[in-house]
């Protein structure tokens, strides 16, 4: 699609040089030569029908300067072509920042099933460690079958968890992969500090409407879009008006008639041609209604793309600022799960707890990382989505998130 809008754009600017030379002078030669054979048929002095042959050469050149003096609809084409080359710019810069966003989506899936991976081979080890603890107190007489069926039962499930965790994996790389158009082995981990969200300026949702109201890429496009709309209205209203070019021509010709074969002539013309429309069939009105419903389409199609703009807007302004407040819960959540834990390990071998409390627990706290997780890749999404909704997500920005996948 970047590569499609990249054409488009380099199209269309031909456009604004394809108006711009409707307006200067347009020269032109044409030049003939032909062989004549006449049969002349005709009554000589007696009435007697008689026949001729004649054969000769004849030739003509044409050299003409014409330049538009009076052409409405030929300035009104300069502009419509500028319009439409702001939209296809408007259109790349787009598809450009729509393409960063789809390939940071596509990493920070990659990331987060590498996380969920790890945490899972994580729960995995201490499973294990459960079950080997549980079967050492079974077979010295101080545990129970209950515990290493429950610990059993828990490690069948984190290691289907496991599978699919790994199939997840691998599907995100494919479409990494197919995004980059390169093989990726894998990612770099996110580092939590160097994300500083107090350090970025939030602002208010009035502020980064306004924002994206100048600088949106959609609205850019459509704005031109209707700016060329308008221009179309005003070039088929123009269709009733007159045109006026001057005019610069030299002729030479020859034997241009078989009374005079051997004759040459010069003729030299200078002058204004003037035109004025009368009647059309009623086509020049159709055309300007025409143009009248497409400005109408698009004006409405703007106003749409406005609103929907502002609620995504709400939702990623919400996912930044939310994003922020709901990481810090996490990280208390996960501390007191550990800490949660670490009690229940306590309490498991003073005889108060039983393994399924222990492995509860600490699912529990694997959990709480994985939501850790899941909320710092949905904030780095929302908040470069923020961006990308005003038009601001450009290379310099894009290189701001290096430090946030520092190299291991």
């Amino acid at each position: 699609n970047l590569k499609a809008a990249r054409a488009q754009a380099e199209g269309v600017a031909e456009r604004v040089e394809q108006a711009k030379a409707s307006l200067l002078p347009n020269v032109s030669l044409n030049a003939s030569r032909f062989f004549n054979d006449l049969s002349r048929t005709q009554n000589n002095i007696l009435g007697v029908p008689t026949t001729s042959d004649e054969r000769y050469f004849s030739y003509s050149q044409s050299l003409q300067v014409r330049q538009p003096i009076y052409r409405p609809a030929l300035k009104l084409g300069v502009d419509q072509a500028r319009a439409q080359y702001a939209d296809a710019q408007a259109l790349y810069a787009r598809e450009a920042q729509s393409l960063g966003i789809k390939v940071v989506e596509a990493y920070l899936q990659v990331l987060l099933a590498q996380e969920t991976l790890s945490l899972l081979d994580a729960q995995h080890r201490l499973t294990v460690q459960q079950f080997e603890s549980a079967k050492k107190r079974f077979d010295g007489g101080a545990g129970i079958r209950t515990d290493i069926d429950e610990t059993q039962a828990r490690l069948d499930i984190v290691e289907a968890q496991q599978l699919t965790a790994r199939q997840t994996r691998q599907t995100a790389l494919l479409q990494l992969q197919l995004m980059l158009q390169q093989p990726v082995a894998g990612v770099l981990a996110l580092d939590a500090k160097a994300l500083k969200p107090a350090a970025f300026n939030a602002l208010t949702v009035d502020d980064w409407l306004s924002r994206a109201t100048e600088k949106s890429p959609d609205l850019m496009a459509l704005r031109s879009r209707l700016e060329a709309a308008r221009l179309e209205v005003h070039k088929a209203q123009a269709g009733h008006k007159p045109t006026l070019d001057a005019v610069a021509q030299v002729t030479r010709s020859g034997s241009e008639n078989v009374t005079s074969p051997q004759s040459s002539y010069t003729n030299r013309q200078i002058g204004l041609q003037f035109n004025l429309p009368l009647y059309a069939g009623g086509a020049v009105q159709s055309v300007v209604r025409q143009a009248l419903a497409e400005q109408t389409r698009i004006d409405e199609t703007l106003e749409a793309v406005r609103r929907d703009l502002h609620i995504k807007l709400q939702n990623e302004w919400r996912g930044v600022t939310e994003g922020a407040k709901r990481m810090a819960a996490l990280e208390r959540a996960v501390n007191s799960s550990d800490q949660v834990v670490i009690s229940t390990q306590k309490s498991f071998q003073a005889g108060m707890r039983t393994v399924l409390d222990v492995l509860n627990a600490e699912q529990q706290a694997q959990q709480a990382r994985r939501d850790l997780a899941e909320a710092r890749l949905g904030y780095v999404a929302s908040r470069l989505r923020l961006l990308s909704l005003t038009g601001e997500l450009d290379a310099e920005q894009l290189g701001l998130t290096t430090p946030w996948f520092p190299v291991q």
